[in-house]
């Protein structure tokens, strides 16, 4: 065995309490180096001498190209942990003890990995309510100003002129397709169509309705089991913003000075062709990255988040360009909109790995673009095996506390990049099994406004055009209301564990099941390339598309259910 290969983090995404009494371990090796590995834990507070350990076998839950992953799940009324790891290969054992691999001499008990205290306050959670969650994604503009309908815009500010009665006419619409939470784009007074360069934070855009259109909407919607996530765009306003248009007058001596980022000491617009002097968002003059260290700037947002929780209540907030915000600001944030309504939802948008912003401390979610790329390599390129793609979603699974990972936003497409159907070049047998995986694996499917209907969109005009109304009763909006339906009725969809059964080197075929209580749910998808024979049983089949007998053609599934909840 490889000691390079073989890794473990106290008090991270390896070791962590899910509540009082049950504790999650995990340790990653080197692929195919283990053959079996133990853990050791002993109350590390122990009044004796030496500790006494007890032993568990760890089981292997995943794996990648290049490493795997065990974990042993231990239920005990210990609340200070002391524990290693023993790994052996058949020929060889390696004792894994705090950062060594061997023990010189007799070891003391601060020698080895460490819980120091189970604490109540440190435990993480997410709203309960995101387990169940499917959420639809609507560009308030491009969506509806009635009734099944969108009369359009005339020009860049009001766009294509959706409204929030609009959304509002509407919501049995997305009642009946199974949606239970909405997610809006900026619907606060801006100055462009898409409104993510705000002018007043307590005002809803003139074009697209007003306050009371908004506590209609909500109150609507939760009639009908809907939650509610409004979009706050915080690291940047609008430079007509009355913050920033003080600055431009006063320069330094503004009082608001210190809520923008790196001023010079007279700042102005730059000329036509110019980069600003200023930091923005990206180098985008009109909009100014804000300071949101700054006292009075984060009591103002933090007074924004709950006043739309505590007046409207709404059920939550995706959080613009959160990963270029400061940690403290969401830190206060969070803080202060809890203690509002404690169910609240928290989603950053960061693009990349989001372990940090996870930590229980800012954020309950983050927007998931890795799931969108390795579905496109995996079911619109075609570009990867289905090996290589469950060690792709293996990591999302393993890079995070398993209570964070159900209310990951999992996405194939936003108001931010191309619509997945045109990534699968219009083919529709690529784009179903990709929805199919997303309504099946661990996390909140979340869907952009029109995907059920199968719009297209490379560019940013076509991608968020007009809801094409007229497709509504199209075989794929049908599709979407039978995947969502599935994951709605089998339990283990929503609550149960993920693993991998078979994903071979050089094949399109991927086998995966949930598991929770006495039931597995087992979803085939045979990616491409061509049929296989399925030569497991898997129980009763429960929904199949290109299954005959037990022969999976191209681009065909097959769900199958063994046992009761």
């Amino acid at each position: 065995m490889n000691p390079a290969t073989i890794y473990h983090r106290p008090l991270s995404e390896f070791a962590f309490a899910t509540d009082a009494t049950h504790y999650v371990f995990r340790l990653r090796t080197g692929k195919g180096e283990a053959r079996s590995c133990r853990f050791f834990y002993a109350d590390r507070a122990a009044m004796a001498p030496e500790l006494d350990f007890a032993c568990l076998p760890m089981k292997k839950i995943r794996e990648d190209r290049y490493f795997d992953w065990y974990e042993v799940r231990l239920e005990t009324k210990l609340e200070r942990i002391a524990y290693w790891f023993e790994l052996s290969d058949g020929a060889e054992t390696l004792c894994y003890f705090g950062d060594c691999y061997e023990m010189a001499g007799t070891p003391t008990r601060a020698d080895y990995f460490q819980l120091p205290f189970n604490h109540r306050a440190d435990r993480l959670s997410v709203p309960e309510w995101t387990k169940d969650a499917v959420v639809y994604n609507i560009f308030p503009d491009s969506f509806a100003d009635g009734f099944r309908t969108l009369s359009g815009g005339a020009d860049g500010k009001t766009g294509l002129g959706g409204t929030i009665r609009g959304i509002t006419e509407n919501l049995d619409y997305i009642a009946s397709m199974g949606f239970n939470c909405i997610y809006l784009n900026p619907i606060f007074a801006a100055e462009s169509y898409h409104r993510y360069d705000t002018l007043d934070y307590y005002q809803v855009d003139p074009h697209m309705g007003s306050k009371e259109d908004v506590r209609a909407l909500v109150e609507k919607a939760h009639s009908l089991g809907i939650r509610v996530l409004l979009d706050g765009v915080f690291n940047h306003i609008s430079s007509r913003h009355f913050l920033f248009q003080d600055v431009l007058r006063n320069g330094m001596e503004s009082k608001y000075y210190s809520c923008f980022y790196q001023l010079p000491a007279k700042p102005k617009l730059p000329a036509p062709g110019e980069l600003p002097e200023y930091t923005c968002f990206s180098y985008v003059a009109s909009m100014p990255k804000t300071n949101t260290a700054d006292p009075y700037l984060r009591q103002y947002f933090c007074d924004v988040g709950v006043y739309w929780i505590r007046e409207f209540d709404i059920d939550g907030w995706r959080l613009d360009v959160a990963s270029e915000v400061d940690d403290g600001f969401w830190r206060a944030f969070r803080k202060a909109v809890k203690e509002i309504d404690p169910d609240v939802l928290l989603i950053g948008e960061v693009w990349e790995s989001a372990g940090h912003w996870l930590q229980g401390d800012m954020f309950d979610s983050t927007m998931n673009y890795d799931f969108r790329k390795h579905c496109n390599l995996f079911f619109a390129e075609q570009s990867i095996d289905a090996s290589d793609f469950a060690g792709r979603i293996t990591d999302m699974l393993m890079r995070y506390r398993m209570q964070m990972t159900p209310a990951q936003m999992n996405l194939l497409d936003s108001h931010d990049v191309s619509r997945f159907l045109s990534l699968c070049g219009g083919d529709m047998r690529r784009y179903r099994l990709a929805i199919l995986f997303m309504m099946t694996f661990v996390g909140m499917p979340t869907v952009f406004y029109g995907d059920e209907l199968g719009v297209q969109g490379l560019s940013e005009e076509e991608y968020r055009c007009p809801m094409p109304w007229d497709n509504e009763n199209s075989t794929l909006c049908t599709f979407f209301k039978e995947a969502i339906a599935m994951r709605k009725k089998l339990e283990p969809l929503r609550c149960g564990d993920f693993r991998v059964v078979s994903a071979e080197r050089g094949s399109g075929l991927i086998i995966y099941a949930r598991e929770y209580c006495n039931q597995r749910v087992t979803i085939c998808i045979n990616r491409g390339g061509k049929a296989v024979d399925l030569d497991e049983e898997y129980g009763k089949l429960h929904w199949s598309e290109g299954l005959d007998h037990r022969k999976l053609y191209d681009h065909g599934f097959a769900v199958f259910v063994d046992g009761q909840c």
